[in-house]
């Protein structure tokens, strides 16, 4: 009996032993399983999904920082901070026409064009300036504005989008503002009260410039649609002016293919027709850097100079159509002032004077200033000074021109350069 027992436990605690053995065998072969999984996770690499999720994180952040800025509404953010490439958008380009289409092929020219990218460039980051501050000020334009409100609205933002810096960004010229019979050359004074008509056709006529080359852009506003085939006119008369211009190009002719499209419309003015008259005393001019006035005149009526255009020019193409006399004159309240391109020492007596001819030296040099300017900048009690400064010819001023009261002018202009290659319309939008 005791035997049994005692075989009984080493039979148990042989199956226990080997229930252990095949316990541990057991665990083992899991432990095998598990590293091979393991080993299979590893060839598997869960890091990688990991790194490139972070990577593509990292790229969609760098990708939202590369989007370019959007502008402001109103308008707010500088040009340069919106293309910065430092490349600026190209105008629209018009080919040359009969014998200067071979200039779109020439590599000698495209060379010249290379050489005067920089030239380029910066005129067109002027354009671009002017483009998108027209495009804010139509949205705000309505009757009932203060002029000198609607005025300093469009040139703080000029201020604004093109960094403003001395005589080497800003400002081109004052902003003109003519209304009706008024075709040029009015901008308030300071505590004018002049507000802006339902009725009335006002040319918004302003520049920009980076180191002196001007952009002179303009475009008439008329909120009754009475006046819309003066404006017509004009637009087409100034786009014809465009597409006749070009290197070798007779000034004249340029005028007689103007003053045929201007004068083939008409307006209906309150129940009264009138044929759309050219000025034929206002023009076109050529604009050269801190010159908006570079001697050479594109008339709008036939029978002007034989003088040609040249390659490398910049030229304003404006036209004036009028229900009036087609003939201005000289009135009103003077406001735009610019110093004389050529002008040398001249001895003056009056220390005022001599003052503020370093003031104008300082802030303006050759480019057209107006008198709220000079109240901005904080001179006081000038005009008798500025008046020395003009009659000894160191200043010229430009008073309002006018056609006969009651009639109304349109004004259209825009900014080209006969490139070697091809004829560049730099102020040309979307708008007109």
């Amino acid at each position: 009996m005791a035997n049994e027992e005692i075989s009984g436990e080493i039979r148990l605690e042989e199956e226990g032993a080997s229930n252990l053995a095949n316990g541990c065998s057991d665990s083992t072969s899991k432990k095998i399983a598990a590293d091979e999984i393991g080993d299979k996770v590893d060839d598997l690499n869960l890091d990688e999904p990991l790194e490139a999720a972070k990577k593509k994180k990292k790229k969609s952040k760098s990708k939202k920082k590369k989007e370019p800025l959007q502008q402001t509404d109103p308008p707010s953010i500088p040009v340069v901070e919106l293309f910065t490439s430092g490349e600026f958008p190209e105008g629209e380009i018009q080919q040359y026409k009969d014998d200067n289409v071979w200039r779109n092929t020439s590599e000698e020219k495209r060379e010249l064009e290379r050489l005067e990218k920089p030239i380029y460039n910066s005129v067109r980051q002027a354009a671009e300036v002017h483009r998108q501050v027209r495009k804010y000020m139509r949205q705000i334009l309505k009757p009932g504005m203060l002029m000198t409100d609607l005025c300093e609205t469009l040139e703080n933002t000029v201020r604004k989008l093109i960094s403003e810096n001395g005589l080497q960004a800003g400002i081109a010229f004052p902003t003109g503002c003519s209304l009706n019979w008024v075709a040029a050359h009015w901008t308030p004074n300071s505590g004018d009260k002049t507000v802006l008509q339902y009725d009335d056709v006002m040319k918004l006529d302003f520049g920009t410039h980076i180191d002196g080359h001007i952009v002179d852009c303009a475009f008439t506003v008329a909120f009754n649609p009475m006046f819309n085939p003066l404006l017509e006119a004009t637009r087409e008369a100034t786009n014809t002016g465009i597409k006749e211009a070009g290197i070798d190009v007779r000034l004249c002719d340029i005028g007689a293919a103007i003053q045929e499209v201007m004068e083939s419309y008409e307006v209906e003015i309150n129940g009264k027709v009138f044929q759309v008259k050219s000025i034929r005393n206002l023009n076109g001019h050529s604009i050269a850097p801190y010159q908006i006035h570079a001697g050479k005149s594109v008339p709008i009526v036939k029978g002007g100079e034989q003088t040609k255009m040249e390659e490398g020019e910049f030229y304003a193409i404006e036209t004036f159509g009028s229900t009036g006399k087609g003939y201005v004159r000289e009135d009103l309240e003077c406001s735009h002032y610019m110093k004389n391109f050529d002008v040398g020492h001249i001895p003056l007596r009056l220390p005022r004077a001599k003052q503020l001819l370093a003031t104008i030296n300082k802030n303006f040099s050759t480019l057209a200033f107006c008198r709220r300017y000079l109240d901005r900048i904080g001179e006081t009690k000038y005009l008798m000074a500025l008046k020395n400064l003009c009659d000894a010819g160191i200043v010229q001023p430009y008073p309002p021109l006018c056609d006969v009261k009651g009639s109304y002018v349109s004004q259209f202009e825009h900014t080209i350069l006969l490139r070697p290659t091809c004829k560049e319309v730099i102020s040309r939008g979307d708008d007109y």
